[in-house]
């Protein structure tokens, strides 16, 4: 019998361990959960079309990934202003009275952050200011970042983030970059919150020679782990955030929404993820 039926919507997950995170999650607490992947293209339908199917089809609640969070943001209802001003969710809980959304990456970057390194993370170059660019840029201002440059292909999102940043923030400088090299020049942090690096992009947003000077570098791509741009950090001695880091701790604080609270012990899921293939 199926206790708690979770699923994940995103068009490149085939390789994702969530499902593996969120059944070891619940073997903790003797809680049995079918987690499906869910890839509109394979189905035959658009992300709507899946979406809306979800709580006929019995599921407690999803996880949103690549490149839909900004489309399920405005599909459910958002309690946490924060959240609202990200403008993006990854997690979806179906109630009676309609789904609700939440962001778990947010909070996910700020544990990995937290988890990796001490102080406040300085001048940012942030590449991708999608959905979990969005995250990314919020929890650096809850790290009180001193400035945070903006850079995307799109500079119509670039100047959206901006704006919605400023209007929270009275001390961390925003800025916004058309050309990665530059935004990068002098940054401490460098940040990934592209697809660029992901199984089926490959390359990296960022040139090696380009990470001169900097202290550490986050990657939100985490399959696989060691991207190029993880692997150009490391050869010039960066400090290493990896993108496995945001997915454990965004899956941790998902599974306490799906589950109601139901207690977890981090360590232990760890262990457990890492010691199964």
């Amino acid at each position: 019998m199926i206790d708690l039926h979770l699923g994940l919507i995103g068009d490149n997950i085939a390789r994702s361990r969530s499902p593996l995170l969120h059944r070891l999650a619940g073997e903790q607490n003797g809680i049995t959960v079918q987690y499906d992947r869910l890839i509109p293209r394979d189905l035959g339908q658009d992300f709507d079309a899946v979406f809306d199917q979800c709580p006929t089809l019995g599921f407690r609640g999803i996880n949103v990934t690549y490149p839909y969070k900004e489309r399920a943001a405005a599909k459910v209802s958002v309690d946490d202003p924060l959240v609202r001003a990200i403008g993006a969710v990854n997690t979806v809980l179906f109630d009676a009275d309609g789904p609700k959304g939440f962001n778990t990456d947010y909070t996910g970057f700020i544990a990995a952050y937290q988890g990796a390194r001490t102080g406040a993370p300085g001048v940012c170059c942030l590449i991708g200011t999608g959905g979990v660019g969005r995250a990314l840029a919020f929890g650096l201002i809850r790290l009180e970042a001193k400035e945070i440059r903006l850079i995307d292909r799109d500079p119509a999102k670039t100047e959206a983030l901006a704006s919605d940043l400023r209007a929270v923030t009275g001390t961390t400088l925003i800025t916004t970059y058309t050309d990665v090299v530059t935004a990068a020049q002098g940054a401490q942090g460098l940040l990934n919150g592209t697809p660029v690096g992901m199984v089926g992009y490959d390359g990296t947003p960022l040139p090696a020679e380009a990470m001169q000077g900097a202290e550490w570098v986050f990657d939100a791509v985490y399959t696989p782990i060691d991207t190029q741009f993880l692997t150009d950090a490391t050869d010039q001695g960066l400090d290493i955030i990896s993108g496995y880091e945001l997915f454990f701790w965004q899956g941790v604080h998902a599974w306490q929404f799906f589950s109601g609270g139901a207690p977890l012990n981090s360590v232990a899921l760890r262990q457990a993820l890492e010691a199964t293939p």
